[in-house]
């Protein structure tokens, strides 16, 4: 599978997840939430916050549909009062350059790639609405930057057209699995998907997860998922349309410390591994007299049996091939019998 780059961090099966913290709109067009987020997020340990880049006239067309149950507010009305100005967006790049956090930040025109385009962003990050726009996946993809892409609302057909066009302009590129259902019940999450484009594709996968709490994302790590993307709030008393979706600082650090838990768990075989010796001398049985033996005795399971520790010279899997054998000499009882004691 490709390796995937965003500044410096490598992105891959052989690399922890990478942890993007989306505050997507959450700051609700405040700049100092947005900055409040970036704190909340280098001190949680993510590796990226991204936000999203509106603008409005450029993206849609006026119009009164509603978000459907996110909301109940015009969807205008929304994107309007959630917009940050290009001052606001460099100045919060800056802000995350300086806490060393990766910055990055969805386009959903022409004209909002090109704003981050010339902020010089390091990368892009493309939603799953704007995964089958192919004008806008063709001028973003143009810039030659990495592209992440989400892919919820589309079938492998679909995303195939996609990753063919970003990959005419050879783009790096990694691939995000999303459901895009607000919040995302468990049995829509389907994290089989991960694996399905990971195999379709050869590509980096990651999961987008609009689910509860961030169960599913550690699941997604068990099934080789390299990145995690989670809507992240300071606090979900905040007002917004995402808020029931997001995570808070405190699950975010959970989110960090546990995707890199069980990425470390992954892999291996079933073998003896030798920092089990210890464990091994203690817990295992070796075969033990359990009462006083003569020599000549015939050893049977009322005079001999399996005890721990384990540093006898026969184990117990070597039992069985002990029995009706005679004792060589006699054998205290509570001795670990060594092959020496025994007679053939």
């Amino acid at each position: 599978m490709k390796e995937f780059q965003i500044g410096n961090r490598k992105i891959g099966a052989q690399y922890p997840p990478f942890i993007i913290a989306e505050v997507g709109i959450n700051h609700e067009g405040s700049y100092d939430k947005a900055i409040q987020c970036v704190d909340a997020a280098v001190k949680a340990g993510a590796d990226c916050i991204k936000f999203q880049c509106h603008i409005t006239e450029a993206e849609m067309i006026p119009t009164d549909i509603k978000p459907g149950k996110i909301s109940e507010d015009r969807l205008w009305d929304i994107i309007k009062r959630c917009e940050l100005t290009e001052d606001e967006e460099r100045r919060i790049k800056k802000y995350c350059e300086e806490k060393r956090i990766i910055y990055l930040c969805t386009p959903f025109s022409r004209e909002a790639a090109d704003r981050l385009q010339s902020m010089d962003v390091l990368g892009f990050k493309i939603g799953s609405g704007e995964c089958s726009n192919i004008p806008l996946l063709e001028h973003v993809a143009r810039i030659g930057k990495p592209i992440i892409l989400s892919t919820g609302m589309n079938d492998l057909e679909s995303i195939k057209k996609s990753v063919e066009t970003l990959q005419k302009y050879n783009c790096p590129v990694m691939l995000m699995h999303c459901t895009s259902m607000y919040p995302t019940p468990y049995d829509k999450v389907r994290l089989g998907a991960i694996k399905e484009l990971q195999d379709t594709f050869d590509l980096p996968v990651g999961l987008s997860d609009h689910s509860i709490n961030i169960y599913t994302c550690l699941g997604a790590v068990a099934l080789s998922a390299c990145a995690l993307e989670k809507h992240f709030t300071v606090t979900r008393k905040w007002p917004g349309p995402d808020m029931s979706l997001s995570i808070e600082p405190d699950e975010l650090a959970e989110l960090v410390k546990g995707s890199r838990a069980v990425f470390l768990a992954m892999g291996g075989h079933k073998t003896v591994l030798l920092e089990e010796q210890p464990v091994i001398e203690f817990a295992y049985a070796s075969v033990v007299s359990i009462k006083d033996i003569k020599k000549g005795d015939v050893l049977n399971i009322d005079n001999v049996w399996v005890k721990r520790p384990g540093t006898g010279a026969i184990s117990a899997v070597k039992f069985n091939s002990i029995l009706d054998k005679r004792a060589k000499v006699d054998i205290k009882k509570d001795q670990q019998l060594t092959w020496a004691m025994i007679d053939g």
